[in-house]
């Protein structure tokens, strides 16, 4: 099959010819309909999250936004057969007994192994997946559209639903990206009204164009909820501002450096900071129902599994408006 590898941080991507892999007795082998290209796999190539640099399995096959149809099925598997069509995100595996498991929160196993880090993902024409993790994918959903969704789209849906946002307040999203253009969506469709945030007027177009009910360069009126996709340190320090008393800012996008925080105000404020890290097989059967109904969907664009590495750059580069899927063939 073809696939495309790293051997090295900081190293360009390679498309060689590798063998088909195997299914183990809970796996399933999945032929590569469609795979987004992430922010997560630019990081993961260079190398500079400390976090993960060390876990990264080398050489690699990246990517974590998978869509394909089932090709065969381990012995064990009873859950999905041959024909299905499957998303595969990153989320690989959870031991399924820690705590964090126990409570609903697999995504803080510490146990866990990741589509695309520490197994093989899907910038190739194959990967195998543990059946359990796979996400049955609705028939009216476009494959290409909906790969972004198996990480963009989750990480954007879990942290507002962690945000607990609720109908009729008001949601700020501040970066109009990738997973921006996705919080739009899911805000509109928990009943929000929604504001964009952004620098470049492209960016506040497609926020137009998703919904948004203001967009804007400067903070709008202050929101109930702020959720910051935008790797930026000062996007962080505007949506702090931006918040009414009692406010909660969800902390999705990662810039290298901290960003500061007024303990005063904090206090006086009795605001919130969350963090959110992707999203639980759960989270992502409830975003799925809710691109099935037709209330998120993914501005992309398709590119040969080919340009990987071209579209790493792009990504590099600041050039993408919504996501890149890479497709074979």
């Amino acid at each position: 099959m073809k696939a495309v590898l790293l051997r090295g941080f900081g190293q360009p991507l390679t498309l060689e010819e590798l063998a088909v892999p195997q299914p183990l007795a809970d796996e399933v082998l999945v032929k590569v309909h469609a795979c987004g290209v992430c922010h997560s796999d630019l990081h993961l190539a260079e190398g500079d999250w400390d976090l993960l640099k060390d876990m990264t399995k080398l050489p690699l096959v990246l990517g974590h936004e998978v869509v394909g149809v089932v090709d065969s099925v381990g012995e064990n598997v009873t859950s999905l057969r041959a024909g299905d069509r499957v998303g595969v995100p990153w989320l690989h595996w959870t031991c399924g007994k820690c705590e964090y498991c126990r409570e609903g929160r697999e995504v803080l196993c510490s146990k866990q192994t990741i589509t695309g880090v520490t197994v093989d993902g899907g910038y190739a024409e194959f990967l195998k997946a543990k059946a359990e993790y796979c996400a049955k994918i609705p028939a009216n959903l476009e494959s290409a559209a909906t790969a972004p969704l198996l990480c963009a789209g989750l990480t954007a849906y879990r942290a507002l639903k962690q945000s607990g946002l609720a109908a009729g307040q008001r949601l700020t999203v501040y970066g109009i990206g990738g997973l921006g253009h996705l919080a739009i969506q899911i805000g509109k469709a928990k009943g929000a009204v929604v504001s964009a945030v952004d620098i470049e007027e492209a960016k506040l177009e497609l926020a137009k164009e998703c919904g948004a009910d203001w967009t804007g360069r400067e903070k709008p009126e202050r929101a109930h909820v702020a959720i910051v996709t935008a790797a930026n340190v000062k996007a962080y320090e505007t949506a702090l501002k931006g918040l009414k008393k009692g406010g909660t800012l969800m902390v999705v996008g990662m810039p290298a450096e901290p960003f500061p925080v007024s303990a005063v105000r904090m206090v006086s404020g009795e605001y919130r900071i969350m963090g959110s890290a992707v999203g639980t097989r759960q989270d992502l059967r409830e975003l799925l129902e809710l691109a099935a109904e037709g209330q998120v969907r993914c501005r992309h664009e398709v590119r040969p599994l080919a340009e990987a590495g071209a579209a790493l750059e792009e990504l590099k580069r600041n050039r993408v408006s919504g996501r890149l899927v890479l497709q074979a063939g």
